[in-house]
């Protein structure tokens, strides 16, 4: 889950940092989409490079769903009598919603998918050029709001993923814990803060 989780991660940055390139305008935000699909030429033909970066996000994806599955179902093995009673504070907001907030960023993650990549659920449709699409898709006060709620999610989901992870690879201990602690808060913040920047400089107006 972790090493999955830190793939995925990486991919975030990057495309957070190429939704920015929409304040640069249409022709530099179409450019850009357009130099993705053409990495590695002409070394490698059409868009390989591209294939392979779906390819290993796609399978990072998977095996995250499954190593979540997988822990969740050991837990229950491990103690199949729940708690009599439970203790709300002793976790997080953000870890006891963890599992739930995953199924909504993966739902948001195939209405991403099929809005702005395929165009197939967006107004502009396939036809359409990255830069439209975009703008017609946060134009839209409902899918942004769709949009914003699954961001505000997948950065809770982030900072306690990040946290965790530090455990799962060793890295944190009792004297390390706060600095992990604000690490991931800052980190989720920043990308997630990033990722907002478009959607509402489309809406009011910045964008158009």
């Amino acid at each position: 889950m972790a090493v999955s989780g830190i793939v995925m991660v990486l991919y975030l940055i990057v495309h957070m940092i190429g939704n920015l390139k929409a304040f640069s305008g249409a022709e530099a935000f179409n450019s850009y989409s357009g130099w993705i699909r053409t990495v590695g030429n002409p070394a490698l033909p059409g868009a390989t490079t591209l294939w392979v970066i779906r390819i290993v996000l796609l399978v990072a994806v998977v095996a995250h769903f499954w190593a979540a599955i997988s822990l969740w179902r050991q837990a229950k093995r491990a103690r199949p009598q729940g708690y009599v009673t439970k203790k709300p504070v002793a976790q997080s907001y953000a870890s006891r919603t963890m599992r739930w907030g995953g199924v909504i960023v993966g739902l948001f993650i195939v209405y991403h998918v099929l809005d702005l990549t395929l165009g197939v659920a967006n107004p502009e449709g396939y036809d359409s050029t990255p830069y439209e699409r975009l703008v017609a898709s946060f134009s839209n006060p409902f899918a942004t709001a769709f949009y914003i709620i699954a961001l505000v999610l997948l950065g809770m989901h982030l900072r306690h993923g990040i946290w965790s992870a530090t455990q799962t690879l060793g890295q944190s201990n009792k004297r390390r814990e706060r600095t992990v602690n604000a690490f991931a808060l800052v980190f989720s913040v920043v990308l997630i803060g990033g990722f907002l920047l478009t959607p509402f400089a489309v809406l009011f107006g910045v964008i158009d």
